[in-house]
């Protein structure tokens, strides 16, 4: 018997039961239901973390326990993560930020220290979380000036996933805050990321100069 094998027959009666009730067409609502009936149960979530597939991590995630979550934690599942294609592995990341690292404040400081993070993963989430705490339309944070000089700096030879996150931001604080609506603009311009890219109807494009356009002409309209 392989290894793997031996992993399986350990599984829990729960998990077994859990995972026939999941298959690739089951959608994240299904999931949030299915996650609000269990509440929180860490040892279940890492059994189900254990598959190895999509789904079932993603319902692992809604039942952690956020208290559990190191730094080394952390590592490991981005580690983990790493298995599965450039999509889905950005899916999980970002809902665990979510639904998990965004509700304590000791994971918050996590995400917040991991600007220069050696994972590409906790980068972006770095960068995603700052683009959150703005398009919430809440008191912009007051270190706008320092995150879109790093931005300029760096945007240009960082990860994908990461670029997309750091041009999110670069959106975000364009739309919300005047005084660096054209420097945004300009720094969209210069990279040229996502110029020319399709979009889906009804969704608004990555592209900075026509990203804070739209939004911003949505928010006169209100």
């Amino acid at each position: 018997m392989s290894e793997n094998e031996g992993s399986e027959m350990k599984r829990s009666s729960k998990a077994e039961n859990i995972l026939t009730q999941i298959n690739s067409q089951t959608k994240l609502g299904d999931l949030r239901k299915i996650a609000k009936d269990i509440k929180k149960d860490h040892e279940l979530a890492m059994e189900l973390w254990s598959t190895e597939e999509f789904q079932p991590r993603l319902l692992a995630i809604l039942i952690m326990d956020k208290k559990l979550l190191s730094q080394e934690v952390l590592n490991k599942l981005d580690m983990d993560m790493q298995t599965h294609t450039f999509d889905e592995r950005n899916n999980l990341m970002d809902w665990l930020m979510a639904n998990q690292l965004t509700k304590d404040k000791k994971t918050i400081t996590l995400i917040e220290s991991w600007e220069s993070s050696l994972s590409a993963l906790q980068r972006r989430t770095f960068w995603y979380y700052q683009a959150r705490l703005r398009w919430t339309g809440q008191t912009q944070p007051d270190n706008t000036e320092d995150l879109l000089a790093a931005i300029e700096a760096n945007i240009a030879q960082e990860e994908p996933e990461v670029q997309w996150a750091m041009n999110f931001i670069a959106g975000w604080i364009g739309i919300y805050d005047e005084r660096y609506r054209a420097r945004c603009i300009k720094l969209g311009e210069k990279t040229g990321l996502y110029k020319g890219e399709m979009v889906s109807k009804g969704c608004t494009p990555n592209y900075l100069p026509e990203f804070i356009a739209i939004e911003v002409n949505k928010r006169n309209k209100n």
